[in-house]
């Protein structure tokens, strides 16, 4: 990421009390992007585990790459010559396999951008390009922001994890709705990524 994370923590820090315990308990940011990956590819990953526990989709996507060629990550190509029945039996649901194979078409189409072409646009630029797609939603688009993009300033306001840890960093006795997030995480910026990072880290 280009903002080094030291200046994120600290600022966070610096917000209150609560912050300042947490960020201290957790230690130094550990966020691990992965920018080798292009955005077809970020968001076929981001989609099988959708909705599910890190392991769950672990062995789902497990499953497709042992479809294909070792060591190397199915084409758009690959994936819509590859049968529903083979599809369905890695675990997708009928929905993410025609969410999946749309995808790879619009890969194929130009409409998911190469890696080169998504490192130019803003966030919301391409967050309003991908979300066209079906079965591609805002969070969907967000973690290929975080973890392929290293953007720096992303905050995940519809996330589970990120709401329930505000929750508990806070005592509150309800999450915090979308809105809410929003307008809170305003006083994270330019840093929200992180600031995500160490609300998935609340402890329970």
């Amino acid at each position: 990421m280009p903002v080094p994370y030291h200046d994120a923590s600290a600022l966070l820090a610096s917000l209150d009390e609560d912050w300042r315990r947490h960020v201290e308990t957790i230690g130094p940011c550990l966020l691990q992007p992965k920018p080798a990956r292009d955005p077809y590819e970020a968001l076929v990953r981001a989609i099988a585990y959708q909705q599910l526990h890190a392991k769950a989709g672990d062995a789902i996507l497990g499953r497709l790459l042992a479809l294909f060629t070792p060591g190397s990550f199915p084409r758009p190509e690959q994936i819509l010559a590859t049968d529903f029945a083979q599809l369905r039996s890695c675990g997708f649901s009928a929905s993410k396999i025609a969410t999946i194979q749309g995808i790879a078409q619009a890969t194929l189409d130009a409409i998911v951008p190469d890696y080169a072409t998504a490192r130019a646009m803003e966030d919301e630029a391409l967050i309003e390009r991908l979300i066209s797609l079906r079965g591609v939603g805002r969070w969907t688009v967000e973690m290929l922001l975080i973890y392929s993009l290293e953007r720096p300033d992303i905050l995940p306001a519809d996330d589970f994890g990120v709401r329930e840890g505000y929750r508990r960093l806070k005592g509150l006795a309800q999450q915090p709705s979308r809105k809410q997030m929003v307008e809170i995480g305003l006083a994270w910026s330019p840093y929200r990524t992180v600031a995500a990072w160490y609300l998935w880290r609340v402890p329970k």
